[in-house]
């Protein structure tokens, strides 16, 4: 299995759920396209931060994921 996209967003966004998913046992990696690009040299504020998880993982976290859709 492979990890799976579960949000897409705002860095603070994606903390926050980060964090959720961890609390319920989820692990998680982020990969943060704003802070690459700026590495990188360009700019762009349509790049967003991208929350992965194992898809092994998703029954899991999807009680979690869609409480946190739900809160925004």
């Amino acid at each position: 299995m492979g990890l799976m996209k579960v949000f897409s967003g705002s860095e603070v966004l994606a903390i926050a759920l980060q964090e959720r998913l961890e609390e319920a046992g989820v692990e998680t990696s982020k990969k943060d396209n704003i802070q690459s690009a700026r590495m990188a040299g360009y700019g762009g504020s349509d790049l967003a931060v991208e929350v992965f998880i194992q898809e092994t993982d998703f029954a899991k976290a999807n009680p979690v994921i869609e409480e946190f859709r739900m809160s925004l």
